[in-house]
């Protein structure tokens, strides 16, 4: 009796198998979606990489909280890869070995690494770079940009400088520094700058911030000395701050009016570079926290239940809260559409996108099967009393 026993439980056993896989294809409905992510924690760029990781983090925690995407649970994926490119494709390898579905990256250098890998494994990507070449849909087709790139965010910035500088009757158009980030990402827009400055009758200096360097003075005295009216500022908080500081202290203000683009019109530029801060203008596709609008509720109350806040935070927290929310707004379309949560029907609903309602906090993000650029708009704001104010209606870059 034992072994007729033990034959039929082998038998049962190996037709459960063979239903299981027979049935793979409809496995994922109760298993959980994966999504990749490396971030910078400790590198170069961490003292925005950090907010930016934790607003990702805890929006995959609130939607989970919620119920995840119609019952499924999401799955983050994640490490600290430093900055460091070698490291970014090494953890790209791996997380798909993991079975993710889409990926989040972080810098420019590493996403532009990783672009052959992308078209081969056919996975839908999101990183914190809006370098315009990510947007070009023939090079990056996986590559889907939520922020305002940054040579819109530049030409944006050189707009309202000559809308300024006619308002106050000067003649002409001004003249124009972009002092820049040594790097991929701050060196990304300056082509189509000097494109728009050209078009537009704008004397425009380009001058590199070298990263190693304790001070500006010999950059500032360049633009100085070249009589710029305008700096468009391009690269992270510190050297930022840093080169604030200098101008205020050598008598650079007010007669230089600075713009702050993205990663530097930020809480950490205003409190490293305390009054020197003041009147500085950023040109921030995200709205900061400080505004409250309507899309930085859910967040503001997440944060609250779990001992924090969103003012404490900040708006590279939002940034990275609102770019997954974009992310998981395609898994969501797929999941209600029937679909198996694969890389193609991911993409092609990421694609569908139109108008997507972020609460204010950005212009509606909009993609298409030809277009993954999703925002070409922003709203500019003024350094008063040690916070970002709003200055202007949405400005578009008419791209």
């Amino acid at each position: 009796m034992y072994p007729r026993h033990a034959a039929r439980l082998v038998s049962v056993l190996i037709l459960f198998v063979w239903l299981l896989t027979a049935c793979r294809g409809a496995l994922p409905i109760n298993t959980s979606i994966k999504i990749g992510a490396i971030h910078d924690l400790t590198g170069a760029t961490s003292v925005v990489g950090i907010p930016y990781a934790e607003g990702m983090r805890d929006y995959v925690g609130w939607l989970n909280a919620q119920g995840g995407v119609d019952g499924r649970t999401v799955e983050l994926i994640s490490a600290d890869y430093a900055y460091d490119v070698d490291t970014a494709k090494k953890l790209y390898s791996w997380m798909v070995d993991q079975g993710v579905v889409a990926f989040m990256g972080w810098g420019t250098g590493d996403t532009e690494a990783l672009r052959p890998r992308l078209a081969v494994d056919r996975i839908p990507f999101m990183s914190a770079s809006y370098s315009a070449d990510l947007g070009d849909i023939r090079q990056f087709p996986y590559n889907f940009l939520v922020g305002v790139t940054y040579s819109e965010q530049a030409m944006i910035a050189m707009r309202w400088a000559l809308d300024d500088w006619q308002r106050a009757g000067n003649a002409g158009a001004p003249k124009i520094a972009l002092a820049y980030h040594d790097s991929p990402f701050g060196e990304s827009p300056l082509r189509d700058a000097e494109a728009y400055a050209d078009a537009n009758g704008i004397k425009l200096l380009t001058i590199r911030l070298p990263n190693t360097a304790s001070d500006y003075l010999p950059e500032l005295e360049q633009i100085k000395a070249y009589g710029a009216d305008y700096v468009i500022v391009h690269t992270v908080s510190s050297p930022a701050a840093v080169l604030l500081k200098e101008a205020e202290s050598q008598g650079f203000k007010p007669d230089l009016k600075f713009i702050c683009l993205n990663w530097c019109a930020d809480e950490a530029f205003i409190q490293l570079a305390g009054q020197a801060a003041e009147d500085v203008i950023g040109a921030i596709p995200f709205a900061p926290p400080g505004l409250r609008a309507a899309g930085h509720e859910d967040a503001a109350a997440w944060l609250a239940e779990n001992g924090a806040s969103l003012d404490e935070k900040g708006l590279h927290y939002t940034q990275g809260w609102w770019t997954m929310a974009v992310m998981l707004e395609g898994v969501r379309r797929v999941v209600n559409g029937g679909q198996e949560v694969s890389r193609e029907n991911l993409k092609a609903a990421l694609e569908t996108i139109q108008d997507f309602n972020t609460g204010g906090v950005t212009a509606p993000i909009s993609f298409s099967p030809t277009s993954h650029t999703g925002n070409h708009a922003l709203r500019l704001y003024q350094v008063h009393d040690g916070k970002w104010k709003l200055i202007s209606d949405t400005i578009s870059s008419d791209r």
